[in-house]
């Protein structure tokens, strides 16, 4: 089944990076949806269905631990599978972020098989 992701970064070139990325990776996507920040992304994800989120922590007007603690307040919205894709790669951060609700972390850089796999983990499925 192929499904749809929305990538939430305030950096258009790292988009565009996670978009070939995700390309590599193998993993079936009907469709990737872009957002600039945790906002933005909010704004989507109550406008049309989303499998998985990939977002950055690190954003202008509505960072990616702000956008945790309002998916997580939100009944439909909590639902959505995040993944956190940053440069800050410490275990404490990556359990807070966890703690707050991400259901997977990957630390940037990051091989196409690792978002692969944290994507498939996070929506339950599996590669062939």
């Amino acid at each position: 089944m192929a499904h749809r992701i929305m990538i939430v970064d305030d950096s258009r070139a790292m988009r565009t990076f996670i978009r070939r990325v995700i390309d590599l990776s193998g993993l079936a996507v009907t469709e990737c949806i872009e957002a600039c920040n945790g906002r933005d992304a909010i704004d989507k994800l109550r406008e049309q269905k989303i499998d998985a989120v990939l977002s950055d922590i690190n954003m202008p007007e509505m960072d990616g631990e702000e956008m945790l603690r309002s998916l997580s307040q939100d009944e439909q919205l909590r639902k959505i599978p995040v993944i956190i894709v940053s440069t800050d790669a410490s275990s404490n951060r990556m359990e807070q972020m966890k703690a707050l609700g991400a259901r997977g972390y990957l630390g940037k850089p990051f091989r196409p098989e690792e978002l692969r796999d944290a994507v498939e983990e996070s929506i339950g499925t599996t590669h062939d």
